[in-house]
C-alpha cells in the first residue's frame, strides 16, 4: 500500500509515569525494513477560556525541559481511556478555578507526529464563572488575563511559544471573525 508502514515488531525500551518508549521495526512500501522509535503518550486537552470582555485566561508555569516559564492556556494530560471533554472541564477548573456554560470542541492536533503518538484535543470555554483553583500538589502556576487580539499579536511576535496555545487561540480568532 502506498505511503503505508506496517509494524513488524515492537520492543518496549522505557515505561515511565507519563510516557512509554518503544523501538519498532516497520516494513516500508518497497518491502525494506526500518527502525522507528515511538513515544507513546495518552494525549491531552487544552482549553481557551474566553471572558465576556474577550480576554483569555492564561497560566504561567515553569516548563522543566525548556528551563523557563511559559505562557499557556490551561491544559492537562488525559488518563488512558478518559473522555477528553470531561478532562478539559476538569483542567479548566483545576488551573483557573472557572467553570463554563458554553464549551465547544475546536478539533485536535498532533504536536510531534514523526515520533510521538500524543493527540491534543482543543476546546473553547465561554460563559465563565470564577471559583477556587484546585491545583495538583506538584503544580505551581499563575493565572493571567490577556485580551484576545493582544494574544494573537503575542503569538505573531513569538512571545507565546507553546504550540497548542498558538493553534487553539488562532483557531478561536478565525472562528470568532467568521460570526
Amino acid at each position: 500500500m502506498h505511503l503505508f508502514e506496517k509494524q513488524i515488531a515492537s520492543k518496549q525500551v522505557f515505561d515511565g509515569r507519563i510516557i512509554e518508549v518503544t523501538e519498532d521495526t516497520a516494513e516500508l512500501e518497497d518491502g525494506s525494513l526500518a527502525k522507528r522509535e515511538v513515544v507513546k503518550h495518552s494525549g491531552g486537552v487544552c482549553v481557551v477560556p474566553l471572558t465576556e470582555n474577550n480576554e483569555i485566561l492564561f497560566v504561567r508555569q515553569f516548563r522543566y525541559p525548556h528551563g523557563k516559564v511559559l505562557l499557556e492556556i490551561p491544559a492537562g494530560k488525559l488518563n488512558y481511556g478518559e473522555d477528553h471533554y470531561a478532562c478539559g472541564l476538569r483542567e479548566l477548573k483545576e488551573e483557573t478555578g472557572c467553570t463554563t456554560e458554553n464549551y465547544s470542541y475546536l478539533g485536535c492536533l498532533y504536536p510531534t507526529p514523526a515520533y510521538c503518538s500524543e493527540v491534543i484535543h482543543m476546546y473553547l470555554a465561554k460563559g465563565l464563572t470564577s471559583g477556587e483553583q484546585s491545583l495538583d500538589e506538584d503544580e505551581f502556576l499563575e493565572v493571567e488575563k490577556i485580551p484576545l487580539d493582544k494574544a494573537v499579536e503575542m503569538i505573531m511576535n513569538n512571545e507565546i511559544e507553546d504550540a497548542k496555545t498558538q493553534i487553539a487561540i488562532l483557531k478561536v480568532k478565525v472562528l470568532l471573525s467568521q460570526k
